[in-house]
């Protein structure tokens, strides 16, 4: 299977923190990836996933937030870039208290 990449964006962030998004296009739709993207969306810091989304093969769409992992629903792409960023922005908020 041959994908290619949609999507790709890493920042730094003030205290360390890293947003990293990788998303690709599959050549054609799976039963485990029925939307036809592969992807992976970090938020966190050197060795600590804070937020996560991603559809790592066995596991299907599902999202990290900490230590917790729970079933993603996708609907679309855009949706998933906003849910990520929803996330991501709660949680910096979060920690400045």
């Amino acid at each position: 299977m041959s994908a290619v990449l949609i999507e790709s964006l890493k920042l730094a962030l003030e205290g360390g923190a890293i947003v990293q998004i990788k998303v690709w296009r599959l050549d054609h739709p799976t039963g485990e990836r029925p939307h036809g993207l592969k992807y992976s969306l970090f938020y966190g810091r050197p060795g600590e996933r804070i937020v996560g989304y991603d559809n790592e093969r066995g596991k299907g769409d599902h999202r990290h937030y900490r230590e917790r992992e729970e079933p993603y629903v996708f609907v679309a792409f855009e949706r998933l870039l906003n849910d990520f960023w929803s996330d991501v922005r709660a949680e910096i908020e979060n920690e400045r208290g």
